[in-house]
């Protein structure tokens, strides 16, 4: 079993950072579905209809997918400074 480097564990959390605000970003742009639209109405429109998202489910998602951004970049930070100080003892 391979134990991936700490930049490259940063470098993921950062990735799957930017993509969960992207998603959440992208639930919270979605339009609410009005509640007096009837079924049938629904099912004369051509174009699918668009799901009802939580907008505060969204938002909590834009949260933690921000803080899990800074987590990411605080573990780069560390491993920048920890690479550093290896090559300032080895030379």
């Amino acid at each position: 079993m391979e134990i991936p480097s700490s930049f490259s564990s940063g470098l993921s959390g950062l990735q799957s950072a930017q993509s969960g605000l992207t998603q959440a970003t992208v639930d919270v742009a979605k339009p609410a579905q009005p509640v007096n639209q009837s079924t049938e109405a629904l099912q004369s429109e051509t174009a699918q209809p668009v799901e009802a998202v939580d907008k505060t489910s969204a938002l909590v998602s834009a949260v933690e997918a921000g803080q899990q951004g800074e987590a990411a970049v605080e573990v780069l930070e560390v491993s920048n400074e920890t690479l550093g100080t290896v090559i300032d003892i080895k030379v």
